[in-house]
């Protein structure tokens, strides 16, 4: 039974498309693309969801005031207000990526593509070598996950970390290190 696969031209790349296939990663909406302060403004004052952003921020101005800001683009807000604006508005603009799952952080990984460990090279996952099978438990997590929850889990560094913090942690540090030159990986989670 095949259970979650990434693909992609690095071992970095199929493990990210691994990830954000099974929770989602940290964004932007779309809809949040306004630079000014009062569009910012009028946009957080039209839901619920802006409305708390915006007293969590500690913009607390009577509601005659915050009408006047609201009727006139031009009024002269002070540095500080626009400030707890803007600062409203980005919290509500990023969508925190969810937290990577048990089943990602606990799963037998088989890993499929040209692998290399001193001068062992070989094609694995064919018929004449199983893939590369690593126990996903023993490794170590935390700046995987810190990077994801920030947003910044580029392929490079996922790479980078699951062989530091995952496969050396499962199978050692091999003869000379490993690495993954091939230009094409398949990683399955069972």
């Amino acid at each position: 039974m095949a259970g979650p696969t990434g693909r992609g031209g690095s071992l970095g790349a199929a493990l990210n498309d691994l990830l954000r296939a099974q929770v989602t990663p940290r964004h932007r909406l779309s809809t949040y693309n306004a630079k000014h302060w009062h569009a910012q403004l009028s946009q957080l004052t039209g839901t619920r969801r802006g409305y708390e952003a915006l007293e969590t921020a500690g913009l607390d101005v009577r509601p005659d005031t915050l009408f006047k800001w609201l009727s006139d683009p031009e009024y002269n807000v002070r540095r500080g207000y626009r400030d707890l604006i803007h600062t409203a508005y980005e919290n509500v603009a990023i969508v925190p990526a969810d937290p990577i799952p048990d089943h990602i952080t606990d799963g037998q990984y088989e890993i499929s593509g040209w692998v290399t460990t001193g001068t062992d090279r070989r094609q694995r996952g064919t018929p004449d070598a199983a893939p590369l099978r690593i126990d996903g438990e023993r490794g170590h997590w935390d700046e995987i996950e810190a990077l994801w929850m920030a947003g910044e889990l580029t392929d490079d560094e996922f790479e980078d970390h699951f062989i530091d913090d995952v496969i050396v942690e499962d199978i050692g540090e091999g003869t000379d290190g490993w690495t993954f030159p091939g230009a094409s990986y398949t990683v399955e989670v069972r």
